[in-house]
């Protein structure tokens, strides 16, 4: 049956885990690198952000936009490392916190801590948690109830609006 793997799966990762994984995200920044804080808030014009941003990431970031599912380089990226928001640097994931969810998106069952804010989405006519930088405000994603134990969680994030930076 399905239920001894899985409970294996659960049993691999635990609470404690998590916060042991939120605790280190800095173990993954690239030498050198030097990350903003989160209440270092970047405010720009939407004409400052359309020239600093490609129109994909502008139509995520600043317009709350969606990339094609498989289109991001990111959904298969593997290596140690750190994942900022693209608008702004801000460290919203680490490596560890990835995994591979099926969807086309790259996927995330916890984030950095205090790095994104959430709030409910009402677009399509049900209800959906969105979440985005605290920083810059840029839209990254949404939150699903369908991610792996013991977060039940899957930050379901647009490449686009992601920048990879690797450890080493």
């Amino acid at each position: 049956s399905m239920a001894a793997p899985l409970r294996l799966f659960a049993a691999a990762r635990n609470s404690a885990d998590i916060e042991a994984m939120r605790a280190r995200w800095r173990d993954f920044l690239p030498a050198g690198f030097k990350p903003p804080e989160p209440g270092q808030a970047l405010e720009l014009s939407d004409e400052q952000w359309r020239a600093k941003l490609s129109a994909a990431q502008f139509d995520i970031l600043r317009d709350d936009g969606t990339e094609r599912a498989h289109s991001s380089p990111l959904e298969d990226e593997k290596r140690a490392g750190i994942f900022v928001c693209a608008g702004c640097e801000l460290p919203l994931f680490s490596t560890e916190m990835k995994y591979d969810s099926g969807t086309g998106w790259p996927s995330f069952f916890t984030t950095i801590p205090d790095a994104v804010a959430t709030k409910r989405d009402y677009k399509f006519g049900w209800t959906r948690v969105e979440y985005h930088c605290v920083r810059c405000g840029g839209h990254q994603g949404h939150i699903f109830k369908d991610g792996p134990a013991p977060t039940g969680e899957r930050w379901c994030n647009n490449g686009a609006a992601l920048q990879f930076l690797p450890t080493s």
